[in-house]
């Protein structure tokens, strides 16, 4: 989708700025999700080199930003350009949702006492982890490049799995059918696991924009 309508557009400088602006925003949520994993899963401080918090409020500037230049791009260039401004403004709320739990991934490790292991649940954990990250980071290199093919590969190998394996990582705890871990760590596991699975969702949702109309983001391809 996204690469026909840059083309169509490519005299609108006001909304390739948008575009270029959504795409430092994911450049963020990457920075800052690397920090909050590494300072939850493998340190025993949450000691990071930058504010996260701060970081996180430049991303909700950045949409705030991109919906006033979206705006401006339609009542200038009209409905003929509005699916293009609906699937943009759609794509930042998903970035900006994405900025917010690793957010909450930092909170947790701010308030967990030392680095967080899954005991019986750890290797579930590891490899929703590398899913997660694979296709969080997958999905920003194709946003930026608008690459339609490896939107659709990465769209046909998506594991459907991934947001079960999460569900069941904090259902077990939650349940009492885990056991070996202490209060604290049970907590934290479980709200990890829910984490990485909003963010999955949400990097799903923006891979899907890159080659679906407005109305089935967040679908697969017809």
């Amino acid at each position: 989708m996204w690469k026909k309508l840059i083309e169509l557009f490519k005299k609108d400088n006001l909304f390739e700025q948008a575009y270029q602006e959504a795409s430092k925003m994911l450049d963020t949520d990457a920075y800052m999700y690397d920090a909050s994993v590494n300072a939850l899963r493998h340190s025993d401080t949450a000691n990071v080199d930058f504010d996260i918090y701060d970081a996180d409020k430049g991303v909700n500037r950045s949409e705030r930003d991109v919906r006033k230049k979206v705006m401006t791009h339609l009542v200038v260039s009209g409905e003929t350009n509005l699916a293009s401004g609906l699937g943009l403004v759609s794509v930042v709320i998903d970035i900006e949702r994405i900025g917010d739990y690793t957010k909450n991934i930092y909170d947790l490790a701010v308030h967990h006492p030392l680095r967080l292991k899954g005991g019986p649940v750890e290797e579930k954990l590891q490899n929703v982890e590398a899913l997660v990250t694979s296709d969080f980071k997958s999905m920003i290199e194709v946003f930026k490049d608008r690459d339609e093919d490896k939107a659709r590969l990465i769209m046909n190998n998506y594991k459907e799995g991934l947001s079960d394996a999460c569900e069941e990582i904090s259902n077990s705890i939650l349940s009492g059918a885990v056991t070996g871990l202490n209060s604290s760590d049970a907590t934290a596991v479980s709200l990890y696991a829910r984490f990485l699975k909003r963010i999955a969702s949400h990097s799903r949702n923006i891979v899907t924009s890159v080659v679906n109309p407005f109305h089935r983001i967040g679908y697969r391809e017809k």
